[in-house]
Order: structure tokens, then sequence, then C-alpha cells
């Protein structure tokens, strides 16, 4: 099993974006309406700073800039995905690019921001329940008076058993995506299966890494001991996690 930021570099960075549905510009349009769900479009004020943790190929970065933030700051370990993100990025100068680790990244901040969106299982990329403390007490500490920090994340505390334990992501006439699931006490081995035609036929590639094992309430619980006030925490129509907390501002 690799670490997280080789599994991108290895396999899942090449896919990612067609895994979301292939058209990035398209995906932010969509995320638009879940940021507001979260209370990020109320906080997109003249001046006001955004954070995307964990962007990728950009849905949410692209989302929060069409939102009107006047900074938005995206923040990632995959250089191939910032890559793409920066081609998408050309047309909106309020973007800033940074690779680096998500924790130490923000202990750069110096100044209060309005939102730090963290999506699709980023937070569960961490290496431990620790390293989660870490980051929210950090970003508490960034948030300006009234900022959300918004979360979205699966519930992969109840272990699937079985055959149940492996998922279709997408597929298309050129390429299948199957994902695997192993539980342990503390992480969920997760093996991303991609079978992609070439000239020569089918071809697998294979990559496994970990995610946390986190319970939503327990994640509640890490906001509200870091300060923060939860505003938002459901289970979306499509099965992932939202959780969205407001922040009484530290940093001056």
């Amino acid at each position: 099993m690799t670490t997280v930021a080789a599994h991108y570099d290895r396999l899942l960075a090449e896919h990612y974006t067609w895994m979301l549905g292939g058209d990035i510009e398209a995906i932010a349009a969509r995320e638009r309406p879940l940021l507001q769900e979260l209370g990020v479009a109320g906080v997109a004020r003249r001046g006001a700073v955004a954070i995307d943790l964990g962007c990728g190929s950009g849905a949410q970065t692209l989302a929060l800039a069409d939102l009107g933030f006047q900074t938005v700051v995206a923040i990632d370990q995959s250089r191939a995905l910032l890559d793409e993100l920066a081609a998408h990025a050309a047309r909106r100068p309020s973007i800033t690019i940074v690779c680096d680790d998500l924790v130490r990244a923000l202990t750069k901040v110096d100044a209060p921001v309005q939102a730090i969106v963290c999506m699709r299982d980023t937070i569960l990329c961490l290496a431990d329940r620790a390293a989660v403390v870490g980051l929210i007490e950090r970003a508490a500490e960034a948030l300006a008076a009234g900022g959300v920090l918004a979360l979205s994340y699966r519930d992969l505390s109840e272990p699937l058993e079985g055959l149940d334990r492996f998922l279709p992501v997408r597929s298309d006439a050129d390429r299948i995506m199957l994902c695997a699931l192993d539980y342990g006490p503390e992480t969920v081995t997760t093996t991303d299966l991609v079978y992609v035609r070439g000239a020569d036929g089918w071809q697998l590639h294979k990559s496994s890494y970990p995610k946390l094992r986190i319970e939503p309430d327990w994640l509640a619980e890490a906001l509200a001991g870091a300060g923060l006030t939860v505003t938002v925490h459901q289970r979306s129509p499509g099965g992932m996690w939202l959780t969205a907390a407001t922040g009484g501002g530290t940093l001056t």
C-alpha cells in the first residue's frame, strides 16, 4: 500500500477528473449550489479570501472563484492535478496555486480567511485522527469571525462486507474504474482498479492507499472542541456527509 500522495502520482491523478465526470467546468458549476448550502457563498464579500484544501483539479477552487472570492488559495500535493487546475485558472486571476502538505500550508496563513473548504474525502486522507484535529484547530485559528469551514466526506465507520466491498466508480467505452475496500481498525485500505483499453487490448492499473474511518459525530465534536459552531451536519442524498462550522475569529 502506498501513501496517499504516492497513490495519486502512481495512478489516480491521471484519471481523477475523468472519474468525477470529465468536464471540470461543468463539475465546478454543480459545486456552487453545494457551497451555498454549506454557507460558503454567504461570506464571499469584497476582499474575501477562501482556501481549498486538497483542491485536486479544481472543482471547488473554480466554484469559489466564480462565487466572488477575491483570493482563492488552492492547495494540493499532486503537481499533476495542480498543473491541470492551472490551465482552467488562467482566466480567473483570483486563484493562487500552492503545492504543499495541507496542514503545513495552513500554518503559513497569516491573515484571517472567510472560507476554508476540504471536500471529497480529503479529511479522511490525513495520517491519523490527531492530524485531523490538528488541521481543524489550525483552520479555526485562521478563520475570520463568521468564517466557514466546509467538509464533505464518506462515513467509513461501518464496514462493508463480502461483495459489497467492491464499488463501481465510472466506466465508458475505453475505461472502467472500480474500487475495493478492506477495513482495518482505524483505516480502510482503498484499492483503485482502472482498466484502460489500448491498442493491445485492456490493461489493468492498480494502487492502494489508506483512508481514515471517522464517525461523522466524532468529527462534529472535534469541530466544537476547536471552538467552532457546527451549522450543517447531514448526509447528502448521494451518501456523502456534509459538515460545516463557523468560527469566532482569533487572528488579527
